[in-house]
This record gives structure tokens, C-alpha cells and sequence, in this order.
């Protein structure tokens, strides 16, 4: 008989950290001294772009070949600045004045990094939110109080509370991620009392999770969001501002689109659904489950790899249906509940920043012509349906 072997036995070949997940640890602020130039804009992005300066400076930026950036870390620094420098020139005159076209001294350089790091040219929830951070007190905890976002965006602290605060959610969870390979070998070696243990930690972490998403009501305005940080995070897919996408100059001759940066980029909630056997419907007949799977090609590859592994790994679902163990069954529905609450929660946070905001808007003059993308997510997805429809899914999964 064949020896099963656990597939996720080292995380580190996933560029997991037992620490932080899906979280890049101790991501770079500066780059070599020839591309200081975009780091220097991307750092001063919130004034120039209310000054409307953005798109004038872009303009004389010196053309930069990526040959001398090395390493993992540097590639995601420069993906994160110039994805940060796409968005603000994009959206730098709101929606009312909107370019079509990405210069080719950005637009080069921006999708060669992104060819090498396995990205989409546009910024990321992995750019922004994973790779967007660093501690004031580099011995100190990783706390909020304690963290800085290396960019932000117009709107005051807006863009710092909303990346933070995602990315304390993040850790939050990270827990969870650890005990995987744990519970894969429980199943292989049908160990109830050790997977017991390791889906206690997953319930445990997600709670964790949902108590840390309250930091948003300290940290980011309502107003600020919808009015002011939310464009910056849209894409040019599903976004009639611009229904051809965006021109990348030099580098293809057509528009592409490209979706914004969602939280369905997030490889944490993706890696329970897989984890816990929870499915969201076919990629052929669900747009649920078709956004979930394309928002897989907006995460670093080796996490994109880490999902499949865990989806394609020992089922938890099916050993579990198959134990005679009550407790056991209880402690697997106390995962896909505490599931469905953060996901509840989602709902109740999207409903607070978006949608609340967009009806309080009934009364401008444009908006049977606006209406169309306020209520959308920044992935472009219809987002009360999308969340609502994964959220009832997932109850389904209780046994």
C-alpha cells in the first residue's frame, strides 16, 4: 500500500510564515538608488494628487530598465509603489476626468515586474495590504499603534486604517494556517483527538479574526471611504468609467482589464472554504464561485499553489462525515459557523461604507448614471449578492 504523504508539510514553500500566513514579513522601504524616483512619488502620492500633480510628475520620471532589482522582496516593493502610482494616476481626477492610457514609463516597467512576480499590472490586495506595512518600534508588537503603511492614499488616515486594520484581520488568522499540515496528518493518520485540536484552533482564530475586523469603525470614516479612498482601490474591469479597460502604453496594443483590489483576494477566507471541503457552487454556472476562482490569479503564485494543495489534499468534510464521532462533527461546525459570522460581519461592514453612503447620495444630480458602479465592489462585482451568496453557501455547510 502507498505511503500518503502530506502535501503542505513545509509551509515555507509556499512563502507561508508560521507567524504571519499569507503576510510578507519585514517587507523592504526602499529600493537601489535608481528606482528611489518611484518611491519617492509613490510616498508623496496623497499631495500630488490633491494638488493634481501626479499625473505631470509620472511624466518626467527617467525610463527604467527592472534588470538591477533582486530578489523577492525588492520585486514586490516595486510592484506595490508602482501599482500605488497606477491607481493615483488613473483615478487623479476622480471620476470626471479619467485617463485611458498608462505611459509607457510606468506601464513597462509596472507589467515586467509583474511577469516576474506572477501578478496582474494593477494594484493588489498582496501589494497594499500584505506587503504595505512596517513597525514604528521595530521591537515592538505588531499592533496598530505600533504600524505605519509604507503609501497611502488621499483621504487623511483613511487608506492607513482600512490596509491596517485588513492586515491585523490577516494575522489575526494566521494561527489558523499554521495547523493545516496538523490537520492533514490527523486525516492521514486518523488521529480524531489531533484534528480535534487543529479545527479548535481554526475556530478559535476566526473569532479572532471577526473580533480585530471591529478595529475598522475606530480607524476609518465611513465618508472618507466611500467619497474619497474607494476609487483608488477600483479597477478597470465591470467599471463603466471605463467599460474598454486601460491602455498600457508599450506594451500591448489593446486596452486589458484588469479588477480591482478585493478582499476576495485574500488568500485566508479562500484557504477555510478549501479546508472545509465549503463549495460555492461550479466555476461554469456560479459567478460566485467564477469570481472566487479569478481572484486566485490576483494572489502571489505560491499562495494561489497553497489553495489548490489544500483543495485537493486528505478532505476534512468527507472524513468527518465518515467518523462516528459526534464531537468531532461538532467542533468542524463550529469552524463553518464561525465562518459564516466573519462573513456576516463582512456584510454588515460593506452595508456601513458603501452602501449606507451610496443611498444617502439619492438626492445628486447624476445618479441614475452613477449608480451602476457605487454599490459594486472594488473587484467589480456586484457586492451585496456576491457576499450574500458566499455567506449562505457556507451555512449550507453545517452538518
Amino acid at each position: 500500500m502507498a505511503l500518503l504523504m502530506n502535501p503542505l508539510s513545509n509551509l515555507e514553500t509556499y512563502d507561508i510564515s508560521e507567524d504571519l500566513g499569507f503576510i510578507l514579513e519585514d517587507p523592504l522601504e526602499e529600493l537601489p538608488d535608481p528606482y528611489q524616483p518611484w518611491i519617492r512619488l509613490a510616498k508623496n502620492l496623497p499631495s500630488l494628487i490633491d494638488d493634481q500633480q501626479l499625473r505631470d510628475e509620472v511624466k518626467k520620471l527617467p525610463e527604467l530598465s527592472i534588470c538591477h532589482l533582486q530578489g523577492h522582496k525588492e520585486l514586490r516593493l516595486a510592484h506595490l509603489a508602482l501599482g500605488c502610482i497606477t491607481m493615483g494616476y488613473v483615478w487623479e481626477g476622480g471620476d470626471k476626468d479619467v485617463t485611458q492610457v498608462l505611459p509607457r514609463i510606468i506601464a513597462v516597467p509596472f507589467c515586467e515586474i509583474s511577469k516576474k512576480l506572477g501578478l496582474p499590472p494593477i494594484m493588489v490586495y498582496a501589494d497594499c495590504v500584505l506587503a504595505n506595512w512596517k513597525k514604528k518600534d521595530p521591537s515592538g508588537p505588531m499592533t496598530y499603534d505600533n504600524m505605519e503603511t509604507l503609501f497611502a492614499f488621499p483621504g487623511g488616515d483613511c487608506s492607513k486604517g482600512f490596509f491596517l486594520v485588513s492586515l491585523l484581520v490577516e494575522r489575526a488568522a494566521a494561527s489558523a494556517v499554521k495547523v493545516i499540515p496538523d490537520i492533514f496528518d490527523a486525516i492521514i493518520n486518523k488521529n480524531c483527538n489531533v484534528l480535534k485540536e487543529g479545527l479548535r484552533t481554526v475556530s478559535s482564530s476566526l473569532r479572532e479574526a471577526e473580533q480585530t475586523f471591529h478595529l475598522v469603525h475606530e480607524y476609518v470614516d465611513p465618508i472618507d471611504f466611500f467619497k474619497i479612498l474607494r476609487i483608488y482601490l477600483s479597477g478597470w474591469k465591470g467599471n463603466s468609467l471605463l467599460p474598454e479597460g486601460l491602455k498600457y502604453e508599450g506594451v500591448w496594443n489593446n486596452p486589458r482589464k484588469f479588477s480591482g483590489g478585493s478582499a476576495a483576494q485574500s488568500s485566508i477566507i479562500q484557504c477555510f472554504d478549501a479546508l472545509l471541503g465549503i463549495q460555492h457552487g461550479s466555476v461554469h454556472e456560479n459567478s460566485s464561485a467564477q469570481f472566487l476562482q479569478e481572484m486566485r490569479d490576483y494572489m502571489p503564485p505560491s499562495h494561489k499553489a497553497f489553495l489548490e494543495a489544500v483543495a485537493s489534499g486528505p478532505s476534512v468534510r468527507e472524513f468527518i462525515l465518515s467518523s462516528k464521532d459526534a464531537d468531532l462533527k461538532k467542533i468542524y461546525d463550529e469552524c463553518v459557523r464561525a465562518l459564516v459570522d466573519l462573513r456576516n460581519y463582512h456584510l454588515k461592514v460593506v452595508a456601513k461604507y458603501i452602501i449606507i453612503p451610496s443611498s444617502q447620495l439619492k438626492n445628486n444630480a447624476n445618479r441614475k448614471e452613477v449608480k451602476e458602479d457605487e454599490e459594486k465592489g472594488t473587484g467589480g462585482t456586484d457586492l451585496m449578492s456576491f457576499l450574500k451568496s458566499v455567506r449562505d453557501t457556507t451555512k449550507k455547510a453545517c452538518l
